[in-house]
């Protein structure tokens, strides 16, 4: 019952979906008659019965009989007291929660189903060639493929990570039911297991008690990545490479990446004043930190399996001067004579042997057994971490118990970032967690000399486990390599730590790895060495995914994008314009703006003097500069301005960039890390989306920035679109047809320069945010607009959604890549003639004038809005580190689109996605053109992608909900206005009926509707729970425990609804 649901087949078999309902929903039956007894369990049974019975009459068109049972239901229910509200509420939102897992599960279930699946490449790849594409033409099209998801902190994901975990462990045991081979007693053992998540589960707090920082934001997305992404990828990239050679006779070529991953997570600042500078560069290096502690597991499962002797000429060279720099190195400390050296200090990461003393872990199992991460359990289970963080840091590969871990779920030797930017002590400077203690300035002697001793002991001890090089000759020479890749990857991850402390760190650029040029290097030795000696079979297993987990994950596991409005930085440069006396920069016109930055671009010298003094807000924008100057484009990907509408805007930050560039390369003495960054206008209102193709024309057109697109980016320009402010704006269809047309405006104008374009999606997860199943709206994009490239964002509980589970991931991966090749090889369907564009532009018009005289010009709609939703509690969710709103104002217009979003979609009124479609669709039909519409529906994908989303959205609106909501909290002065509503919603469901020629919503989609159907019983008494709550809430606004019960319905209608903004 999800928007990103892709491909719950139509002809989908619901039995064993239905199975683990029940099996689940019987378990936690069982666990609540004994957590709260069998008197309340009888009541919460009779609520359930009179749900259903009235879900049942409802669709059964007897709405009299449907209406009584559910004024009965809402009056048992406010005769509730508060304790036993707060139960039933939980044990509701337990049980959709539960659904929703079995959900999930069943897409895995499907996807192994063993027939061919529709969208993956062996099908598409087969579809191409049967329709004419050459062999050739497809394999370099994939080969070249750029598409990046780009995960955001965007606060939609509302259950706690804790929460998650547990809910992935019950996936797992669903998966492990399914195996016929399981013996009774194990299946019992399965049951327990079950009933202790269960239990677990009921008796954790379920709400956040506090908001997340940003860099809880980016650890939480890391942790997708390694809890899912890591092991999906290789597989994913095998799928390819096997479909690739049965339809081209050519694999994948090892280092290829169709698809790669950025982060917003830690560097979207656009309103969050808790993203600063500092928190950036934290979450940047953690993110290094992390990858390098990944890769040296990894490695350590090599150098057991790559135990073999026979190797090529090159790699035997090179491992005998490793063998030889160590017998060096041995004779160096053999020498008690020899002083200590600084370097000594310098390198005090742990020596990696050359020959492995232990077997890391699961190094046993083979590399396929992605999922099954199980070491001595009974069945596979993911390895997770502890409550808030990720068991990052393992020594050799091994695990710390959670027993282990601190209080705040790290492992002792993760380095722990910094949060918000504030220092851990008084005089600013910053400590963290590392396996050696904190190194302060005070104790650097002493720290020193205790490493010296520390290291003479080690040497000597592992000196006693190891024969000597001279007695080792036949040791494989690929464990010699890769313990000499290991022990460089160790020093890396050192080097990481001291630079997130703050410490002195003086490591020689050849003991480290910076690049993953650097650290491909010895991989892609040993793969050749393996493939020259017959071993190929072996250098395609591990070896191989290593190497596509480096070229895909790089040295940073997902670049972080920075993003800030544009109307910070012209008051930046409005402080250096008067600070240098040369005016005030926000008062010029467009063209003198224009005329200044390219002046200042072309030249050599630094604008800012360095000896300036601003305020606060002005320094954190430029420091943000510095910061992205220091870690360059090795770590970071685009600067995206939002709110961007002005050649000026993308200017003004390539001058602050360069500015920021030319002083922290003098500070270093050399040319900063990497190159600049990607700056990336991003077009959001149906205003600046209009204007969107003239601005890219203007700035193309002044010669530096078209020479500096060229030169610095391979003459790749890049812009993003925005589908949330443009939908709150103008309403979903206005919206989307003014993207559809910037989209095409802004490829025309890259066209005309001889300029490449990369569009970047801003999208949502909800269908009101622009939202919905990602094949689909790949395949409705103009003509041209996707040709090879893709970036699009996934955001809060959609990531989880999509990525969570490795087999999800794998599968949403497959689709990415699939419908971007289709859309290059072949383009969707532009508008048969003008005329179709010329009635998009009636319904817009008059969808528009519906939606913004409702929302923004109706005096009555915004206390009604307050009082029929539960918008103003949803901020004591702490789902976010970002205020809900930009500015502090009560209007609509400053409130974000997430809270504008979820509020309708707790009602079950989903008002974004529909408001004003019916008026416009209405208006045209009425004119006579109802034929065209019908046409316009069969033959432009567009078109059709629009309105089935917005069926879609229909058949999850309910309007007896929605009205239960206006009778008990909407005063009687604004009911008319809800009543007025809820007629225009038929209407639109009436005339999208009319143009997609189905005679109910949701007729070619029917597992969506069953599945809409199967929660009704329990999301239905959830609703009238929340609308009661909310009735006292309102009268008694300081009772923390009616709070705490909202809350949780919130949380289990979002889990019902499978969406919340």
């Amino acid at each position: 019952m999800t928007d990103t649901t892709d491909d719950i087949a139509e002809e989908i078999s619901f039995q064993c979906f239905e199975d683990d309902c029940k099996l689940l929903g019987n378990l936690l039956h069982d666990v609540l008659q004994r957590e709260v007894g069998s008197q309340f369990m009888a009541k919460i049974e009779r609520i359930r019965l009179l749900a259903q019975s009235a879900s049942n009459m409802r669709l059964s068109g007897i709405e009299d009989m449907a209406e009584l049972l559910e004024k009965q239901l809402a009056s048992e229910i406010s005769e509730m007291t508060l304790e036993e509200a707060l139960k039933l509420a939980r044990a509701f939102s337990h049980y959709l929660t539960l659904m929703g897992i079995a959900e999930t599960y069943h897409r895995v279930r499907m996807g192994r189903s063993g027939t061919q699946l529709s969208k993956s490449c062996d099908d598409m790849f087969s579809q191409l060639i049967q329709g004419g594409v050459t062999p050739n033409e497809l394999y370099d099209t994939v080969c070249k493929q750029e598409v990046e998801i780009v995960l955001t902190a965007h606060p939609t994901q509302i259950n706690r990570r804790t929460l998650q975990y547990k809910h992935i462990r019950i996936a797992h045991l669903l998966e492990y039911n399914d195996r016929p081979d399981l013996a009774h007693e194990d299946r019992e053992l399965l049951i327990e297991d079950l009933v202790r998540e269960i239990t677990s589960i009921w008796q954790t707090d379920e709400l956040r008690r506090h908001k997340p920082t940003p860099v809880d934001e980016a650890r939480a997305g890391l942790n997708i990545v390694e809890q899912s992404l890591w092991k999906a990828v290789p597989h994913y990239l095998r799928r390819v490479s096997n479909a690739l050679k049965k339809h081209t006779g050519k694999p994948l070529p090892l280092t290829c990446t169709p698809i790669k991953f950025g982060s917003w997570m830690g560097g979207d600042r656009d309103g969050n004043p808790n993203v600063t500078a500092k928190v950036t560069r934290d979450v940047s290096l953690l993110s290094r930190w992390m990858t390098i502690d990944l890769y040296i597991r990894e490695v350590d499962s090599l150098r057991f399996e790559l135990s073999m002797n026979q190797c090529n000429d090159k790699l035997s060279r090179l491992a005998q001067e490793i063998l030889e720099k160590e017998t060096l190195s041995e004779n160096l400390h053999d020498s008690r004579s020899q002083p200590l050296s600084r370097s000594l200090f310098k390198h005090h990461g742990q020596q990696a042997p050359s020959l492995p003393t232990q077997l890391p872990d699961r190094a046993d199992l083979p590399a396929c057994s992605v999922y099954n991460d199980g070491g001595g359990s009974q069945y596979p289970k993911l390895e997770l971490p502890g409550t808030d963080y990720m068991p990052l840091a393992r020594e050799d590969g091994r695990g710390k118990s959670s027993s282990e871990s601190s209080s705040k779920g790290l492992s002792p030797n993760v380095p722990k970032a910094p949060e918000n930017g504030s220092s851990a002590n008084p005089n600013g400077s910053t400590t963290g967690v590392t396996p050696r203690g904190s190194f302060s300035s005070s104790h650097l002697l002493a720290q020193r000399k205790l490493f010296a001793e520390s290291t003479i002991g080690r040497s000597s001890f592992h000196k006693l486990l190891e024969p000597s090089s001279s007695l080792r000759p036949g040791i494989a020479p690929y464990r010699i390599i890769l313990g000499d890749v290991k022990e460089k990857l160790m020093k890396t991850r050192r080097r990481l730590e001291l630079l997130l402390e703050d410490l002195p760190c003086e490591y020689d650029p050849w003991d480290y790895y910076e690049t993953k040029d650097q650290f491909l290097e010895p991989l892609l030795l040993c793969y050749e060495s393996l493939q020259s000696c017959g071993a190929g079979i072996l250098a395609d297993g591990r070896l191989a995914d290593l190497i596509r987990r480096v070229s895909t994950f790089g040295m940073v596991l997902m670049k972080l994008d920075l993003r800030q409005e544009s109307g910070r930085h012209a008051e930046t440069l409005d402080a250096i314009t008067r600070y240098l006396d040369m005016g005030t920069y926000s008062e010029w016109d467009e063209e003198k703006k224009v005329e200044f930055l390219t002046k200042e671009l072309k030249g050599k010298r630094p604008l800012v003097p360095p000896t300036i003094e601003v305020a606060p807000d002005i320094k954190e924008v430029l420091d943000t500069f510095s910061v992205a100057a220091e870690l360059g484009s090795d770590s970071l990907g685009a600067y995206v301005i939002s709110m961007a509408s002005n050649a000026s805007d993308v200017l003004a930050v390539e001058l602050l960039q360069k500015d920021a560039r030319l002083a922290v390369s003098g500070e270093l003495g050399k040319p900063c890390p990497g190159g600049t960054l990607r700056v990336v206008p991003l077009f959001e209102t149906v205003k600046d989306l209009r204007e969107a193709g003239s601005v890219i024309r203007k700035l193309l057109s002044i010669d530096w920035y078209r020479e500096h697109i060229i030169k610095n980016h391979n003459g790749h320009q890049e812009v993003m679109v925005g589908y949330s402010d443009s939908g709150k704006d103008a309403g979903r269809f206005t919206a989307a047809w003014e993207l559809y047309k910037a989209q095409g405006d802004v490829v025309a104008a890259c066209n005309e320069f001889g300029i490449k374009v990369t569009l970047f999606h801003g999208r949502g997860g909800s269908i009101g945010r622009g939202g919905g199943p990602t094949y689909l709206a790949i395949q409705s994009q103009p003509p041209g607009s996707v040709m090879g490239t893709l970036r699009s964002t996934e955001q809060g509980e959609m990531v989880q959604a999509k990525f969570g589970l490795p087999q999800t991931a794998i599968r949403q991966l497959e689709i990415y890549t699939t419908a971007v090749l289709l859309a290059t090889l072949r383009p969707p369907q532009p508008p048969r003639e003008q005329k179709w564009c010329n009635l998009m532009d009636e319904i817009s018009k008059i969808s528009c004038q519906k939606y913004r005289s409702t929302v923004y010009e109706n005096p009555e709609f915004l206390a009604y809005f307050h009082e029929a939703t539960p918008q103003a509690e949803l901020g004591f969710l702490n789902i976010g580190s970002r205020p809900t709103r930009r500015k502090a104002t009560t209007g609509i217009g400053h409130l974000r689109a997430i809270p504008w979003v979820f509020a309708w979609t707790q009602t079950r009124f989903v008002l974004p996605a529909w408001l004003g479609v019916g008026a416009g669709l209405k208006g045209v039909c009425e004119k006579g053109h109802t034929e065209d519409l019908k046409a316009m529906y069969k033959e432009w994908p567009f078109f059709q992608s629009t309105v089935d989303l917005i069926e879609m959205v229909l058949g999850k609106a309910d309007i007896p909900i929605a009205k239960h909501y206006d009778q008990v909290l909407v005063s009687e002065s604004r009911q008319e206005l809800g009543a007025e509503l809820r007629r225009e919603l038929l209407l639109t469901e009436k005339y999208v009926l009319v143009v997609s020629e189905h005679e109910k919503l949701s007729e070619n989609n029917r597992s969506l509707r069953r599945l809409i159907e199967s929660r009704l019983s329990y999301l239905n008494p959830m609703n009238m729970l929340q609308v009661e709550i909310l009735r006292r809430l309102r009268r008694d606004e300081d009772n923390n425990k009616l709070r705490d019960a909202l809350l949780i319905t919130i949380n289990g209608i979002a889990a019902g609804m499978r969406n919340t903004g």
